[in-house]
């Protein structure tokens, strides 16, 4: 089964992340931008759940991603079932056409620009996303991808160690689905 161990934190200043991971050899991997199209299901709650179902355009790739319930109270660590389909706005609105076929509804859509750095610690291949959030701010995603429920302690504590080497502090828990919903 795969976990994704994730944390976010809020940086109001992208300049000085970008700077404090180049200052520690950190080179971007890429820039992209990002549409997450999330919907709801007919018949049971995401929010209350705590699951999220979405299409994620990222360049002429798609993705349809589920995310389960958060697994632990500090971090947002859940399993994560991500599968590629067609590619192009085709591939996208062909998916979005059968969910809406089946009672799914869109609940919105998440634009980010993300600079992606990646990093191998403590046994763990560590990206690191610089995000800009469309109508939300700026944001730090560190997050490392594992398939054995065994490394979710090592994977959390590499995570708060890179954390703590950015000098990362202002968690934020909610997915930024949930943040523009609260607005």
């Amino acid at each position: 089964m795969r976990y994704e161990v994730e944390q976010k934190y809020r940086a109001a200043d992208h300049d000085e992340i970008t700077r404090r991971l180049q200052e520690l050899g950190f080179q971007p991997a890429a820039t992209v931008t990002q549409v997450d199209a999330y919907y709801a299901h007919p018949h049971r709650n995401f929010a209350e759940t705590d699951e999220a179902l979405r299409i994620r355009r990222v360049n002429n790739e798609n993705f349809i991603t589920y995310k389960g319930p958060k697994i632990d109270a500090t971090t947002k660590t859940r399993r994560e079932i991500e599968l590629s389909i067609a590619s192009g706005a085709e591939g996208a609105e062909r998916c979005d056409e059968i969910w809406r076929a089946l009672s799914f509804t869109l609940v919105r859509e998440v634009t980010k620009t993300r600079q992606i750095y990646r990093v191998s610690q403590a046994k763990h291949e560590i990206e690191i996303a610089v995000d800009s959030v469309k109508n939300l701010g700026n944001f730090v995603e560190l997050e490392i991808v594992i398939d054995e429920q065994s490394e979710l302690d090592a994977a959390r504590e590499a995570v708060a160690a890179l954390a703590e080497e950015l000098g990362l502090k202002d968690i934020e828990r909610r997915s930024y689905l949930e943040l523009l919903l609260d607005e």
